[in-house]
């Protein structure tokens, strides 16, 4: 039994090890070729952690603890699945959610609520800060969309986006045009 619980920890520390290294690489090699058969909860960190603990917990159980190697094998799996729970729900999906993008396209900026940082004339150029939300501020050139002046510190709303340019409105003459 000791074999098998030496190979199990060696194995899984070498493919952990492995998959750090050339995790990408192999990846790419093989194109998603098993993404048919993968359960969320089979990540190749978790199998790796899994085995890894079995072996290391075996070897531990079986020199230490005086149980019948039945026993011993169970308490070992048993390690090893909570090991790979603890692996899951601690690191695995709290990853998975964490992955974001700051990224946004011009057209995305319509509609946004924003305020203006350079006064913008009635023809010419200004600047206004948009409120991105979760990833903060961005700060871009804009134009008044109605050809009124606009000065500093108005809350102002984005109506168009021409060849990378804003065309901004202030937001309290459009509130005032809704009612």
């Amino acid at each position: 039994m000791e074999t098998l619980y030496l190979g199990c920890l060696a194995g899984g520390a070498l493919f952990a090890l492995i998959s750090v290294l050339f995790g990408d690489w192999i990846g790419d090699a093989l194109g998603g070729a098993f993404d048919a058969l993968s359960f969320e909860f089979l990540q190749p960190i978790v199998l790796a952690g899994m085995v890894t603990v079995f072996g290391g917990a075996g070897i531990l159980i079986e020199r230490y603890a005086n149980l019948t190697p039945a026993l011993g094998m169970t308490a070992a799996v048993l390690c090893g699945l909570a090991s790979g729970l603890l692996l899951y729900f601690g690191y695995v999906k709290p990853m998975r959610g964490s992955e974001n993008s700051v990224g946004y396209s011009m057209n995305d900026l319509v509609g946004k609520i924003g305020e203006i940082t350079v006064p913008v004339p009635e023809k010419g150029y200004g600047e206004v800060m948009v409120h991105m939300g979760g990833s903060g501020n961005t700060l871009h050139t804009a134009f008044s969309f109605d050809g009124d002046w606009i000065p500093s510190g108005v809350r102002i709303v984005v109506i168009d986006v021409v060849d990378g340019t804003l065309g901004v409105s202030e937001l309290d003459k459009q509130e005032k045009g809704l009612e």
